[in-house]
């Protein structure tokens, strides 16, 4: 009766995990909730912040701020921009596709870029503010601990 009961819960339980990728023999390489969050955001937030890069790079007129201690040509706030945005790309797939680097560059990018955008608040204040709580959302994902019990898959 024990043994029903188990495998009835067993069952019942949905997986916190999605596998991914060829893994090993036994094709046990899985990658987590957490992780697949933080993975498309940076997915997201890397072209979004090349996208930004090329328009400062464009266009200098684009982005105006007076008076500002982190006063930089926006020329060189694009390529800013556009490196960080490169930079969460790479690290993105990294994370999805359960790179052993992914997680620790992911989490290093991400919080670049949270200090650049926080530079970058007189620039873009809606746009900055936005970016910073994805970033803070994907450090968050990618730093936190899993406690694995012996029992689980």
């Amino acid at each position: 009766m024990a043994a029903l009961d188990r495998e009835a819960a067993a069952m019942t339980t949905v997986p916190n995990r999605t596998r991914r990728g060829r893994g090993g023999p036994d094709g046990s390489e899985m990658i987590n909730g957490a992780a697949m969050f933080a993975g498309a955001a940076m997915m997201l937030s890397g072209p979004l912040s090349i996208l930004m890069g090329a328009s400062g790079i464009a266009r200098d007129t684009l982005f105006s701020a007076s008076r500002y201690a982190y006063r930089f040509d926006l020329t060189t706030w694009g390529w800013i921009h556009l490196v960080i945005g490169v930079a969460l790309v790479i690290a993105g797939l990294g994370v999805l596709t359960n790179q052993s680097w992914g997680r620790g560059a992911g989490a290093a990018v991400a919080g670049v870029s949270l200090i650049t955008q926080f530079m970058f608040v007189p620039y873009y204040p809606a746009w900055s503010i936005f970016v910073m709580t994805l970033d803070l959302l994907i450090l968050f994902a990618l730093t936190r601990i899993q406690i694995e019990t012996s029992g689980g898959r």
